[in-house]
């Protein structure tokens, strides 16, 4: 008879650059004031990573803190998922520094690359691979060095975005153990390609390699129409998670914490008002961190458990929405 297994979030960890950068900073430097940078993003700090600090020295801070919560060593580890689109090289992947940098067994590694969704779609990714028997323990693992790809000529980006990284163990629980009605319920994922352009950075692919004329035009920076992503946004992950509530039964008074994309102050809340989220329900960190991108949702998801915002059989319920287009939800029962 096949086995049942079913995937649960043992250990969560993040990790922050030491560099604080108050609003005062950035306006300074976009040629703004600070007190319009808070009333646009609902942001009041991020952090820049300094010279030398790199995407897979991130990730490694933030797994080894997930490792530590979870109980287990680096050596129980049999693949690593590593989101990012601000990755050390173009390749070799960052996931493969990271395996050398925690010192696994030789597993699998790969980056992937959905924007700020990432994080989602690794973890389903990592859910996948539990309940087909192939993996017991997957280390998914969010960071992002944005601060390289920031330029005083886009400020619409350069007000946003800040470092960071966000991890999780996820491991497989036997479908007859205790544990069997604790952990990921349901994951759904998204793409509009269609809306590719909405937030880019033009160039340093194939399409536009590295060239004088790239340099010269910034367009190795990140690029984006705040308005139409901000609207396209708030709808799409607004009808996804009514989705996943009427397709798992779900009422949102029976979940603990809705975590979603820190994106900015202004979504979080038109998000959470449409939805009809209480206060006590919403999990925010974006006044304090920035947007970081496909890390902030593990990277909240980590400061909710460690503030003890929920416990053992709590509902929770994620949401991110980022480049590409690509969004996702997921429901867990914790």
């Amino acid at each position: 008879m096949p086995h049942s297994y079913t995937s649960r979030i043992c250990g969560t960890g993040a990790y922050v650059p030491e560099r604080r950068v108050p609003n005062e900073e950035v306006a300074t430097q976009f040629a703004l004031h600070d007190q319009d940078v808070f009333r646009v993003t609902g942001i009041r700090a991020r952090y820049w990573s300094q010279a030398g600090e790199t995407c897979s020295h991130l990730a490694e801070r933030a797994a080894r803190q997930a490792l530590e919560s979870s109980g287990l060593s680096s050596e129980a580890i049999d693949v690593i998922l590593v989101s990012t689109t601000s990755p050390d090289t173009p390749f070799p992947s960052t996931a493969c520094l990271l395996q050398e940098r925690l010192g696994t067994r030789r597993v699998a590694a790969f980056d992937l690359a959905a924007s700020c969704s990432g994080f989602l779609y690794g973890l389903s990714m990592a859910d996948a691979f539990i309940r087909s028997g192939q993996f017991r323990n997957c280390l998914v693992v969010a960071a992002e060095v944005k601060s390289r790809f920031l330029h005083v000529s886009q400020p619409a980006s350069g007000i946003l975005f800040g470092d960071g990284a966000g991890a999780v163990v996820v491991t497989r629980e036997e479908s007859s153990s205790r544990h069997a009605a604790a952990g990921i319920l349901a994951i759904r994922l998204y793409s509009e390609g269609a809306c590719h352009d909405l937030i880019t950075i033009p160039a340093g692919g194939s399409r536009r390699p590295m060239s004088r004329e790239t340099i010269r035009g910034h367009e190795h920076s990140i690029r984006l129409q705040g308005g139409a992503i901000y609207r396209v946004a708030v709808k799409r992950l607004t009808e996804a998670i009514r989705a996943i509530l009427r397709e798992t039964h779900t009422s949102l008074s029976e979940v603990k914490q809705v975590i979603t994309h820190q994106a900015n102050g202004r979504m979080l809340h038109t998000i959470a008002k449409r939805l009809g989220v209480r206060q006590d329900q919403l999990v925010s960190i974006v006044d304090q961190v920035g947007n970081t991108s496909s890390a902030s949702l593990p990277m909240a998801l980590d400061w909710a458990y460690r503030q003890g915002k929920f416990r053992e059989g709590d509902l929770i319920l994620l949401g991110a929405f980022g480049g590409g287009l690509t969004w996702g939800t997921a429901l867990i029962r914790w």
